[in-house]
């Protein structure tokens, strides 16, 4: 698949870092320097340390960049919110939630400081910011487990940035990369209060750091000409992600434990603003990288595998710790996901027998009495189809169970909770805790936010899935 690019420009006042003008001219060619045995080495390698980075992109191109993405929110430095949760017709993102609305913004920090304020909220109400790099780690996090719920402001600036700091702000975050993305999650307790999720949402406040300290603007940032992704599909099979790659490491700084890293990715021609010429290479270059590409897949698969929970898949840089099969593995499982602190993912993949999940069946997940899942906030379930992992459409619009629904909940007689998962709705009171599935392959997602010490201390067990009787 060709990568073809889109100038983006931008006029809105908000804006400082895209001006209408010209592109930046053409890349220069990168070269390989290696023969194609230690091409294909290289090239597994590069492929799973930049797999979540170039899917990241993907996500920030049809959100930010594709005006004609239906999935488009709005140009960056702009904050955008959506007073509904998650639907089947959402595909952006894999394993996307359907318990909070949302709030995002994609920050580019090259030529100053963006200042993020959030308003006072109820401290019943759960709310978080997400703050993931172009690494796609959580670097930072704002909200009721963070920073509380009096609300303040944030200023987020970039790797290079060494300005004053004005009056008024609660805190300074500094990322590792020019570009940065917010994820705001405010929790609803249900259909009747979208209204006052409306209410907070209006209240998310954002300025760039001149603006917000009353001085005058920095020059703007050079334009970006910003290359189209590639599907979801060719991601894993396409040489052009490492010409992708080689576009997103411009804005990301080498840091000192990666300089031997970026230098072998350079062996290869993954050079940050140069392009490699795909159609040039011999066939003999052109096979061993793909077979890099295919055996970097297939490490993270085998990883996969042996995964039930995302408690070492998402963090910061230094919690993550150069494990990027991890990193890989959470990209493909749940992009985006959030810090183990933040909220614990349980998947149910697999009944107690070992056997994949299939709707034609119906399972259980049954909590003992006392044994819901420990939450400071809440607690959910959400199901999945596979191999898409998006929400699955069904008669009742019904996508998740989660801890809000409880007073409509039945219990069983000896005080357990049981959920079920099927296609066919269950008869008589079990309707009332069944979870639709599709009729084919699928897996549910249980997600414990704000989760309590039992939860990652592993005091607490997640159940398994069983065969309903």
């Amino acid at each position: 698949m060709k990568v073809t690019r889109r100038r983006f420009t931008q006029t809105a006042t908000s804006a400082i870092a895209f001006m209408a003008a010209g592109a930046i001219g053409l890349p220069a060619r990168a070269t390989i320097s290696v023969s194609p045995d230690e091409a294909r080495a290289i090239a597994k390698e590069a492929y799973i340390y930049g797999f979540p980075m170039v899917d990241y992109y993907r996500i920030m191109w049809a959100y930010f960049i594709n005006e004609k993405d239906k999935q488009y929110k709005g140009p960056p430095n702009g904050l955008y919110s959506e007073a509904n949760v998650y639907t089947p017709a959402d595909t952006a993102v894999q394993t996307p939630n359907s318990d909070t609305p949302y709030s995002f913004c994609w920050l580019d920090l090259r030529a100053e400081p963006i200042v993020l304020t959030l308003p006072k909220i109820d401290a019943n109400r759960y709310f978080s910011v997400q703050l993931v790099d172009s690494y796609t780690y959580n670097f930072d996090y704002l909200g009721t487990r963070a920073t509380g719920n009096d609300g303040g402001s944030f200023l987020i600036s970039g790797p290079g940035w060494t300005g004053e700091v004005p009056a008024g702000i609660t805190k300074v975050i500094q990322a590792e990369t020019d570009f940065v993305l917010a994820i705001y999650r405010t929790q609803l307790f249900g259909p009747k209060d979208i209204d006052n999720v409306r209410a907070i949402q209006a209240e998310y406040k954002l300025a760039t750091l001149s603006a917000f300290a009353g001085t005058p603007a920095p020059a703007a940032a050079p334009t970006v000409d910003f290359p189209t992704p590639l599907s979801v599909a060719d991601e894993r099979t396409s040489l052009e992600l490492f010409n992708l790659l080689s576009f997103i490491l411009q804005y990301v700084p080498v840091l000192p434990d990666e300089k031997d890293l970026r230098d072998r990715f350079a062996q290869i021609g993954i050079v940050p603003g140069e392009k490699l010429d795909i159609a040039a290479l011999s066939s003999d270059m052109a096979e061993a990288l793909k077979a890099g590409m295919a055996d970097g897949q297939a490490e993270i698969d085998a990883r996969r595998k042996t995964t039930e929970t995302s408690e070492n898949l998402f963090g910061t840089r230094a919690f993550i710790n150069g494990d990027y099969v991890n990193r890989a593995v959470g990209a493909q499982m749940g992009i985006l996901g959030n810090s183990k602190e933040e909220a614990y993912y349980g998947l149910f993949g697999t009944s107690a027998d070992g056997q994949p999940l299939s709707g034609d069946k119906t399972y259980v997940i049954r909590f003992e009495k006392g044994q819901l899942p420990p939450a400071k906030a809440f607690w959910s379930i959400t199901m999945y189809n596979l191999p898409q992992q998006f929400l699955v459409a069904n008669p009742i619009d019904k996508y998740l169970i989660n801890s809000p629904m409880l007073p409509d909940l039945v219990t069983d007689a000896d005080g357990s909770t049981s959920i079920y998962l099927s296609a066919t709705q269950p008869e008589g009171d079990k309707a009332k805790n069944w979870l639709p599935a599709p009729e084919g392959p699928f897996m549910a997602v249980m997600r414990v936010y704000y989760p309590e010490a039992s939860v990652l201390d592993g005091t607490w067990k997640q159940p398994e899935v069983q065969l309903a009787g």
